[in-house]
């Protein structure tokens, strides 16, 4: 699978699930922002681990996701 494919399918899978989420505590907008805040951490934690950077044993760059 590509890397665009993953993150189309992540991206959408995630707005789905804060749909389904949304219509559970009847309010399908904190469904979709609480499907934004888990997708920015997924995202970040897919890109670092992409460009090696993930961990915390480089100390001169601090903690890294």
């Amino acid at each position: 699978m590509s890397r665009t494919a993953l993150r189309l399918s992540v991206t959408a899978g995630l707005l789905i699930l804060g749909v389904v989420i949304g219509l559970i505590f009847e309010n399908v907008w904190l469904g979709i922002l609480l499907a934004a805040i888990v997708w920015l951490g997924w995202f970040i934690g897919y890109e670092s681990r992409r460009g090696r950077n993930a961990g915390v044993n480089d100390e001169d760059h601090g903690i890294e996701l």
